[in-house]
């Protein structure tokens, strides 16, 4: 368990996982922390990996703040625990606005992205929900239902017990992170940056109400030079939690195909 400190003095906590000289950056999505990803790095062989994982501001144990909740904001925290970390050069892998924060990182800095995997991803140009969702999801902070019934609307797969440990990293957001963070996923707004992406990329799809296949390589796969993509069937929009064994298989595969020379 480590700390560091955002441009604007915000405590940034991340875990470290593995001792390899391959640096590998685990970004969450809206509404949830580094804990998201517990269930996969379980299963995760990290021989040769140093996974790094933060948790964005207002959520987990970094610290809360007023603002720096849109995209680039949490991008740059994120490369601030890179900075913290000492890697160079690393690999990103995004879950949903995670993903979104990942395609920033790798289309502003793109000479330190060796590799790039993006999880049932937010495009680049944004997702605006409908007015009954988007009120829904804005005003779900600290609401246990409200946040019951998002996740019931993302996954299909979700077993009970993981099902109230999504919960209880829902519920500890702040409504800073909820609101903001929300505003600025659903706006994107940096399409355009794609093209200067130009690390290896793979898109995961799944069987995900949000976010269908046929809308991820259109609006994600097909700006990136070097995308891919890949299916997982069954699982939601949550795929790290309702199949983290598959998951964690598809992103070894990625990575040992990408492995820098």
């Amino acid at each position: 368990m480590s700390t560091t400190s955002a441009s604007d003095g915000t405590s940034l906590h991340y875990r470290v996982v593995g001792e390899g000289p391959r640096t590998v950056v685990l970004v969450h999505g809206w509404m949830m922390s580094g804990a998201v990803w517990d269930s996969m790095v379980e299963r995760l062989d990290v021989a040769g990996l140093r996974l790094v994982i933060p948790d964005a501001r207002g959520t987990g144990q970094s610290g809360q703040s007023a603002d720096g909740h849109s995209v680039e904001g949490l991008a740059k925290d994120v490369l601030a625990v890179v900075e913290a970390v000492g890697a160079q050069r690393f690999t990103v892998v995004g879950h949903s606005m995670g993903g979104q924060v990942a395609q920033w990182i790798a289309s502003h800095v793109p000479e330190r992205v060796e590799g790039l995997v993006l999880l049932n991803t937010v495009p680049a140009s944004g997702l605006p929900l409908p007015p009954e969702a988007a009120g829904l999801f804005r005003t779900s902070a600290g609401d246990r239902e409200k946040q019951k019934t998002i996740l019931g609307l993302a996954c299909k797969k979700l077993s009970p017990e993981a099902l109230e440990s999504l919960l209880k990293v829902a519920g500890a957001v702040s409504a800073a992170s909820i609101e903001n963070a929300f505003d600025a996923w659903t706006k994107g707004g940096f399409a355009e940056r794609l093209a200067k992406i130009v690390a290896p990329t793979l898109v995961v799809s799944t069987d995900d109400n949000f976010l269908p296949p046929a809308f991820l390589r259109e609006a994600v796969v097909a700006p990136i030079k070097r995308a891919r993509m890949a299916h997982i069937p069954g699982p939601g929009h949550y795929p790290q939690v309702e199949h983290p064994q598959e998951t964690a298989a598809v992103l070894s595969a990625f990575l040992a195909g990408s492995a820098p020379a």
